[in-house]
């Protein structure tokens, strides 16, 4: 095995798993012992985040260091205006754009490559970092962080297990486990679910996830586009329909993967970082689905985006018709979050299905509810509704994927 120390990409491959467990074994004997190195913690981060950003990524590094000391003053200031007992709405506001600001920039340098934006440098884990600074500015806007603890804050903000791809933890419950040291029991009970959860993520991420989008992935696209080319028109065939199944399965085992070992390590550090999926593919309707699908990123979208717009909407009285508020907060939720994923058509048109998918699916519940008697319900209904979500999921999906470009326009 040839062992490799510059820019180590979290849960790449076997690799990185020895280093991780090398690392975690003093702090494993610590918390077994009832004691929590902190310090040795911060080492123990710090190296693990220098991997990733050294070598030729060392500048995508110094951006990171620039953009943590710009976050962490902005979150002092605002911390400090709110402590002075002042509250104005416009100062919120600017706070939550310069902080999401930097993110904006490299989204647009990314769609846009020949824009050169001077001293914007995109990096590994910047937009889950900027999803908990809002979350900070947020909730001390509404008053639920009073204080904020710099050392926990930055632990917070760098807690290099779920840095480039999540889970979003949220401040005040990360702070609660970080200070803690579990009892023995507990800590013996975590080590017994984090084992299960990496042992689950190798399955997900290096065999299922393997077997789909490297194994079969390439075979099925290049048969769907030799039978595009010679269909001519839309271009469809029985080989984008595979497309459609592989790449969902592929998408759901190398990312469930990823964040089942996310969950595993930070676990073995004494966090109780949450989960991520929650078997998302026998959701009854696309509303259960974001339930189940990358749940905290839908969750951060719901609490900040979608139950913000609502609360200022209906006191700004926009909407008389609350079914038309919901409608349109829905419409704005997804949009964000196509829009997060790219600026690219096929991201805001996967942003747009999905909002359509849930407006349609609260309709029909409105209907059912109004025809009770009407309509059956039985083992044969729930069953065509499991089976409905899941193919409206997969296509969009599809969408998601970009794979239409390629077919369609020769993008790749």
């Amino acid at each position: 095995m040839n062992f490799n120390f510059v820019n180590l990409q979290p849960y790449s491959n076997p690799q990185y798993f020895i280093y991780l467990l090398v690392g975690l074994l003093p702090l494993i004997w610590g918390l077994y012992n009832g004691r929590r190195f902190k310090i040795y913690e911060l080492v123990f981060s710090l190296v693990f985040l220098f991997l990733i950003f050294d070598g030729d990524k060392w500048q995508q590094g110094v951006s990171l260091i620039l953009y943590l000391l710009f976050q962490l003053l902005l979150a002092y200031c605002y911390l400090r205006y709110r402590k002075s007992g002042q509250n104005k709405t416009w100062v919120f506001y600017l706070a939550v754009i310069l902080a999401i600001v930097p993110l904006i920039l490299v989204k647009f340098q990314t769609a846009f490559p020949a824009a050169k934006i001077p001293g914007v440098l995109g990096f590994l884990g910047i937009s889950y970092i900027t999803f908990k600074t809002v979350q900070v500015i947020m909730e001390v806007r509404d008053g639920a962080i009073k204080e904020l603890d710099w050392g926990t804050y930055l632990r917070f903000l760098l807690f290099f297990p779920t840095l480039s791809s999540g889970p979003i933890d949220r401040y005040r419950r990360f702070a609660k486990d970080c200070d803690a040291v579990p009892t023995r029991a507990q800590y013996v009970d975590d080590l017994a679910q984090a084992t299960r959860y990496l042992f689950q993520g190798f399955l997900y991420k290096f065999i299922l996830g393997w077997f789909f989008g490297t194994y079969w992935l390439p075979k099925i696209t290049k048969y769907a586009l030799i039978a595009g080319a010679a269909n001519g028109n839309l271009k469809l065939s029985w080989w984008v329909v595979a497309y459609m199944y592989c790449y969902s399965m592929y998408l759901f085992f190398d990312f469930a993967g990823y964040s089942l070992f996310a969950v595993a390590i930070s676990y073995f550090m004494g966090i109780h970082t949450p989960m991520n999926f929650n078997q998302p593919f026998i959701a009854p309707n696309i509303k259960d689905f974001w339930n189940r699908w990358h749940m905290t990123l839908s969750f951060w979208f719901r609490d900040y985006i979608y139950m913000r717009f609502t609360f200022f909407a209906m006191k700004k009285k926009w909407f008389k018709n609350t079914v038309h508020l919901s409608q349109v907060a829905y419409l704005l939720l997804f949009l964000v979050m196509g829009l997060w994923h790219g600026l690219t058509w096929y991201y805001i048109v996967y942003g747009l299905f999905h909002a359509s998918a849930i407006i349609i699916n609260d309709s029909w519940i409105r209907f059912k509810k109004k025809h009770r008697d009407q309509i059956p319900s039985n083992r044969f209904t729930k069953g065509l509704a499991i089976f409905v979500t899941f193919n409206v999921v997969c296509f969009s999906f599809l969408l998601f994927s970009g794979f239409l470009s390629q077919l369609w326009f020769g993008w790749k």
